[in-house]
């Protein structure tokens, strides 16, 4: 823990103050911008001293990491391409690749970690490619625990209430969106009845971009993000993902690569959506949006992320300050998601962050980073 320092009393450095990835140069470099100051996350105004800032912990992969669980500071687990598992339990100096054997043709997009030996991970993918695996040891053993058969299914990501209870999601089957439920921790599934769940719309579905497209608050409540038709819509359950209702999101749609991306939500009430274009040609306008009372109605950013992104989490113990993450930097709000502020250049795709105030964040070419003290 950090001596002295409150959640809110945290702080990310400039992308210069970060050392780039296998020699790359930081992206103040290649904009040819100059280095800007550190910024407090307890203001958002720059600081002339060295606060804590992203830093990079050497993977030993180049694996895509798409799936993060922060655990503590000392332990996290990352999840991605090339059927890649990786877990860390001192703070990321070293890490054990824990990867299931034979898993290489799959492709890992979430995972959700009880402990530092106790993980299920989420494979996606059209028909049997949608799989879910749980560890016990460390992943030193891995025991396959879903197997999709369906071939309209495609799974994108899964959450858990407590370590008995969680559930997982696939794009619509036949116009609506199918979850999975389990209440033994990710060691049995099944398919949840779908009378509550609203129509999907046409060409909808959900991104698995960060493991983020499935969020929870509380033992039941739980939200789902969509893109990629005419309206990017939110959908939330209060009793587990049996009934639903939906709200259109004031994130833009209209296109299979726009939608929202990412939520999270600090409580049943407050929460924050992001996403974007994923295309790197595109613009991403009002691409964050809030909400204060539980996903009824949704308000857009009056400053909002400068570009795509695909994770979002808030800062442990902290009403207003919030991260967000995608290939083009992170951004930090400190109101609540209402206005945000660019604090780093590096790419990441996923972010997330354990109650004692081990942050953590993961990307493409095996990037993985703790946030530290500087």
């Amino acid at each position: 823990m950090w001596a002295g320092l409150g959640a809110a009393a945290l702080a990310l450095t400039s992308v210069a103050a970060v050392p780039p990835a296998r020699g790359e140069p930081s992206a103040s470099a290649v904009r040819g911008e100059p280095s800007a100051s550190p910024v407090s996350l307890a203001t958002g105004e720059a600081s002339t001293t060295t606060r804590p800032a992203w830093s990079l912990k050497a993977t030993g992969t180049d694996a895509r990491f798409r799936g993060l669980a922060a655990v503590s500071r000392s332990t996290a687990w990352t999840a991605g391409t090339k059927g890649t598992v990786l877990r860390t339990t001192d703070g990321g100096a070293s890490w054990r690749n824990v990867s299931p054997p034979g898993a290489e043709g799959l492709e890992f997009r979430d995972v959700e970690a009880f402990d530092g030996r106790r993980a299920v991970v989420l494979a996606i993918g059209e028909g049997e490619a949608s799989r879910v695996l749980r560890t016990d040891d460390g992943g030193a053993t891995w025991t396959e625990s879903f197997r999709n058969t369906d071939a309209k299914a495609f799974y994108d990501c899964m959450t858990f209430f407590d370590r008995r209870h969680g559930l997982a999601l696939s794009d619509p089957v036949n116009g609506k969106y199918r979850i999975l439920s389990t209440a033994d921790g990710g060691r049995s599934w099944k398919v949840l009845p779908d009378r509550g769940m609203p129509k999907a719309q046409e060409g909808e579905s959900a991104f698995a971009a960060s493991g983020q497209c499935l969020v929870n608050s509380g033992s039941r409540h739980v939200w789902l993000a969509t893109g990629g038709a005419a309206r990017a819509r939110v959908l939330h359950s209060a009793d587990r993902g049996l009934t639903w209702t939906v709200t259109d999101a004031p994130i833009p749609g209209g296109d299979p690569a726009r939608g929202v991306f990412g939520l999270a939500f600090r409580d049943r009430a407050h929460g924050i959506a992001v996403g974007g274009d994923y295309r790197a040609d595109q613009q991403s306008p009002r691409a964050a949006a809030t909400t204060t009372n539980g996903g009824r109605t949704w308000r857009p950013a009056a400053k909002p992320v400068p570009a795509y992104r695909s994770g979002v989490t808030w800062l442990p113990h902290s009403r207003r300050t919030a991260l967000a993450v995608g290939p083009t930097g992170t951004d930090l709000t400190t109101d609540g998601g209402r206005s945000w502020r660019t604090v780093d250049g590096g790419s990441y795709d996923t972010v997330d962050c354990a109650r004692d105030l081990g942050c953590w964040a993961a990307g493409e070419k095996g990037r993985v980073a703790r946030l530290e003290r500087g």
